[in-house]
């Protein structure tokens, strides 16, 4: 299925967070944190600071969380989105 936002919603795609810390020690998924990097997965036409596959940093209780298709995703404003990963 494919999401169209409308005006300044963007859809946000959740980035896979990873399994092990730097020195190796493997992390139970229970007690991982939500992560606050996703991709943006489509844009609406008035949003004009991201384009489709930028990495972005939202707060952690931003937006409206939502599982489709086996996918989580996660619908913002442009306005919560706190910043691009260069």
């Amino acid at each position: 299925m494919k999401l169209k936002p409308l005006a300044d919603n963007i859809v946000l795609k959740s980035a896979v967070a990873e399994d092990t810390t730097a020195s190796g020690i493997i992390l139970a998924t229970s007690n991982k944190e939500k992560s606050a990097i996703f991709e943006v997965a489509s844009a609406g036409p008035e949003a004009k600071a991201v384009k489709v596959g930028d990495q972005v940093v939202v707060g952690q209780y931003a937006g409206t969380d939502m599982k489709l298709d086996g996918e989580d995703y996660k619908f913002v404003k442009e306005e919560d989105i706190l910043a691009i990963v260069c």
